[in-house]
C-alpha cells in the first residue's frame, strides 16, 4: 500500500499514510482515540459533536501535544454553540474539519478562506452535489449501515458509493459498515479513494465511550443494531430498552414533540459516555456484530492494512 499512495488523493489531501479516517463519533473520539489514529498513519477526528467549546479547546490541545501528525475535527452542523465552536477551531489552528448533519453551504467558504480543508458527510446524491456546489475538498458517502445518525433512504454503501461515482469527481471517503481490510477494498473498489471507519474505532482502548458500551458492542449479534427516530433525525441503536420504548411509541404513531420528550437531554451521554445500558441511547453500527474484541488503535490499523495488502497480493486489486 505504502508504493501506491503516491497516487492516492485522500493520502495527499490530508498527509496521512493510509487512506483511513477514525470517524469523529459523539462521546467516543476525544484526543486519545484521535491522537492515537493519526500515530498509527491514519487520519484522526475529534468528535465535537459530545463537546463544550471550551471543551473541544482543550481536546485539540492535548490531541496536538500526543501527535505532530496531522488530525481534524468533525463538526455536526445541527448542535448548539456552533459558532463558538469553529471559532475555537480556526484559534487553535485546526487544518481538516468534516462537518455533517447540516447544509455545509453554511461554512465550507468561511472554512476555506481560512485555509482549512473541509470535508462533508451525506448519504445521498442529492447532498452529495450540494455539498461539491459549496465548495468542500472531500465528501464522505455514508451508507445506512452506519451507526449515529444517518439518512432517511436507507441507501447502503454498496449501492451509494458507485452512484457518486458516476456524478463526482471530487474524492469520495466510503463509510458506513467497514471494519476489515476486506471492506476497505471493497469500497475502493467501488469507486471511493479512502474509508472512514467508526464502531471498529468506538471499541478501541483509546476510544473515550465507558467500557459497558465497549462490551455492548463486542457482544452484539446480528440484527442487534435498528434505524430509529426517522421522524427526527434517523440514528442507528443498540436494541436495549429505551429502544424498546422508541420502537412501542414509533408503532403507536407517536408525534415529533412525544419523540422529543421520549428522547430528553443527554441520552447518548448516558449510554455511551457514562454506562447506561438500560435507559441510555447506543449509537453503533451494523458492523459490531463482526467485532468481538477490544484493541488497540495501532492493532487495529495494522490488522486492516495487513488484511488488505494480503487481498491486494491474492490479486483481488489494487489502488
Amino acid at each position: 500500500m505504502n508504493n501506491q499512495n503516491e497516487m492516492n488523493r485522500i493520502c495527499e489531501l490530508f498527509k496521512i499514510k493510509y487512506p483511513l479516517i477514525q470517524a469523529g463519533m459523539i462521546w467516543n473520539s476525544g484526543w486519545r482515540l484521535a491522537s492515537a489514529a493519526s500515530n498509527a498513519g491514519c487520519l484522526g477526528l475529534l468528535g465535537a459533536g459530545s463537546m463544550y467549546p471550551e471543551i473541544l479547546r482543550e481536546n485539540i490541545r492535548k490531541c496536538k501535544v500526543a501527535t505532530a501528525l496531522p488530525f481534524g475535527v468533525n463538526v455536526p452542523l445541527i448542535y448548539p454553540d456552533i459558532d463558538k465552536i469553529i471559532q475555537i477551531i480556526i484559534e487553535e489552528e485546526v487544518k481538516i474539519v468534516f462537518t455533517s448533519a447540516g447544509n455545509p453551504g453554511t461554512w465550507t467558504k468561511y472554512l476555506k478562506e481560512k485555509n482549512i480543508t473541509v470535508v462533508h458527510v451525506v448519504s445521498n446524491l442529492k447532498f452529495a452535489l450540494k455539498a461539491v456546489e459549496a465548495g468542500v475538498d472531500a465528501i464522505v458517502g455514508e451508507g445506512f449501515e452506519a451507526g449515529g445518525h444517518n439518512g432517511r433512504e436507507e441507501t447502503t454503501t454498496l449501492c451509494l458509493l458507485p452512484l457518486l461515482g458516476q456524478h463526482i469527481k471530487i474524492p469520495v471517503i466510503a463509510a458506513g459498515g467497514i471494519a476489515s481490510g476486506a471492506a476497505m477494498l471493497a469500497a475502493l473498489a467501488l469507486g471511493a479513494e479512502g474509508v472512514q471507519v467508526g464502531s471498529r474505532f468506538a471499541a478501541s482502548v483509546e476510544s473515550s465511550a465507558h467500557p459497558n458500551f465497549k462490551n455492548a458492542v463486542i457482544n452484539a449479534n446480528d440484527g442487534d443494531t435498528q434505524l430509529m427516530l426517522k421522524k427526527l433525525a434517523p440514528v442507528r441503536l443498540l436494541k436495549n430498552k429505551f429502544y424498546t420504548d422508541v420502537k412501542i411509541a414509533e408503532e403507536q404513531c407517536a408525534t415529533v414533540e412525544e419523540l422529543k420528550q421520549l428522547l430528553g437531554r443527554a441520552r447518548a451521554k448516558h449510554g455511551m459516555f457514562e454506562g447506561d445500558m438500560i435507559e441510555g441511547e447506543l449509537e453503533i453500527g451494523q458492523i459490531a456484530s463482526t467485532i468481538h474484541s477490544i484493541y488497540t488503535v495501532q492493532e487495529i490499523v495494522d490488522e486492516i492494512i495487513s488484511d488488505y495488502n494480503t487481498l491486494v497480493k491474492k490479486g483481488f486489486a489494487t489502488f
